[in-house]
């Protein structure tokens, strides 16, 4: 009994265990029922909303493509519009040009009919021609030639007046166009590179502090002075003239070299033969650094690229080369930049003239080692180093020793007469000048009319007073262009000379 009694005991608690547990269950199925229905309706409420979403889109997405195919027809439209429009065009401009050339066609065959028409005419009429002279050398008696000289002689005759009047009206028209022209162009030229030069001569002065460092200088039994001069070539001249040395030598650079040398020499007060050919090397290796550097500095301020070292070099050397008191580099360069003006302002390529004006000159550092003119040895030494022919024919016509080839000769030429005659650009002996005045006016005094002449101006006008009752107006011109082409004839002088002729009548009476 207490056996069941516990069994019985036991057995309760299972059972509401047992239940407790199915109610949890049934509970938890329920729930479970309740979530995926609620997450089943969620879903189809999801799908719904998606399904909403994306219908809305693809409509609007329909109506934007619908307008770009829209703009996109209205385009070809317009399109094709203006391809039919332009295509109405071309078929009326080819039309027309086919009216055009069938037009020309039309016209050159009647101008071919009329030439032929026209060549015959004038076979007719040169047939006549020479009737005419037939008959007229039958009835006059005359030979052609003599025919020909008549009637050349009463043409003259006739026209005299004429001649005279056509002549001045050409030199006016000529004048007002081309001198003012060349004169604005020069002129331009000369004002913005005028500048003066100084005139070198063959000797060098040197100042010393006094009598003993002249001494130093001759040396001992002159040994000192000695060894200079045969060092660099040149003489030195002790006089007693006080605190001055002389250096003389033709050669400017070995004068140069030797000036600068003695200053060393000077400066440093150990004088003596092995110091002197110390120094006399040490300041020809910086002449030769000198000369390179001033080459290359005007080939650089003239922007003119190209030029072989060995010409860069003979440029260097002309800064120590005078010519007429004129110093032959910057010259050159004065040159150069005149002519590279002038072919600016005449449409020429500027670096060709100034490559030809810069070289112009170059024989003239090497003249006084090689024989011949300076045109012909700087001619040699542009085509021994490849330069264009152009400046090869500039260098060698520049003083019309050859024929000049090219507008780039005539304008180195140009530039040349100009830089060398332009006020304060060269020296010249009182002589030279009186005798060049003389025989200006010599010459202006030879010409039948001529009543006197006066130099001007440095002898760059001539102003020539005529007879008013033996030269009459028109006659004066014919006569100052003769006498300015006897001036081009007879005459060496640098630029131009301007010729002015004076004819006037004066009368003079007296109330008494």
């Amino acid at each position: 009994m207490e056996y069941l009694i516990g069994a019985l005991g036991a057995a309760v608690p299972l059972a509401i265990l047992f239940i407790l547990y199915h109610q949890k269950t049934r509970k938890a199925h329920g729930t479970a029922e309740e979530i995926v229905s609620k997450a089943r309706s969620d879903a189809e409420d999801f799908r719904k909303e998606s399904q909403r979403v994306l219908e809305g889109e693809l409509t609007q997405r329909r109506g934007e493509f619908e307008k770009e195919l829209q703009i996109k027809r209205a385009e070809q439209q317009s399109q094709d519009l203006r391809l039919a429009k332009k295509e109405d065009g071309l078929d009326r401009k080819f039309d027309l040009l086919s009216k055009k050339e069938s037009y020309l066609e039309s016209k050159e065959k009647s101008l071919n009919k009329r030439a032929q028409m026209l060549e015959i005419r004038e076979q007719e009429v040169d047939q006549l021609v020479e009737q005419e002279k037939q008959v007229l050398f039958r009835v006059t008696e005359l030979s052609k030639d003599e025919a020909e000289k008549l009637l050349l002689q009463k043409l003259e005759k006739d026209f005299e007046h004429e001649k005279e009047t056509l002549i001045a009206r050409a030199v006016e028209r000529v004048n007002e166009v081309a001198e003012t022209r060349a004169r604005d162009i020069l002129a331009t030229s000369i004002q913005r590179l005028a500048s003066s030069y100084c005139q070198e001569i063959t000797t060098s002065t040197i100042e010393i502090p006094n009598d003993e460092m002249k001494g130093r200088v001759i040396g001992r039994e002159g040994r000192n002075i000695r060894a200079f001069e045969k060092a660099t070539g040149v003489d030195v001249i002790v006089d007693d003239t006080p605190g001055v040395i002389i250096i003389s030598c033709f050669d400017s650079i070995r004068r140069e070299m030797a000036r600068r040398a003695m200053e060393k020499l000077i400066a440093d007060g150990r004088i003596h033969p092995a110091r002197i050919e110390e120094l006399v090397a040490q300041t020809k290796k910086e002449m030769n650094d000198l000369i390179q550097q001033e080459g290359k500095q005007i080939v650089y301020d003239l922007n003119i690229p190209g030029i072989h070292p060995k010409i860069i070099t003979l440029l260097g050397r002309l800064k120590f080369r005078t010519s007429y008191g004129q110093n032959v580099l910057y010259h050159t360069k004065e040159c150069a930049q005149l002519a590279g003006m002038i072919a600016g302002e005449l449409g020429l390529d500027v670096t060709l003239a100034r490559r030809c004006a810069l070289l112009h000159d170059i024989g003239k550092a090497v003249d006084h080692e090689v024989e011949g003119g300076h045109p012909e040895i700087g001619a040699n030494i542009a085509r021994r180093y490849d330069e264009p022919a152009e400046v090869i024919n500039a260098i060698a016509a520049h003083h019309n020793d050859v024929p000049q080839e090219t507008i780039y000769a005539v304008l180195t030429q140009a530039a040349d007469a100009v830089s060398g005659s332009r006020p304060g650009a060269r020296g010249e002996t009182l002589e030279r000048y009186i005798k060049r005045l003389e025989k200006l006016e010599a010459l202006a005094l030879s010409f039948a009319g001529v009543k006197s002449a006066n130099a001007i101006q440095a002898g760059r006008e001539i102003r020539v007073f005529v007879n008013s009752q033996k030269v009459t107006d028109k006659k004066a011109l014919k006569l100052c262009r003769d006498i300015a082409t006897e001036i081009e004839n007879q005459l060496t002088y640098p630029g131009e000379i301007r010729v002015t002729l004076l004819r006037e009548t004066r009368v003079v009476e007296y109330a008494r």
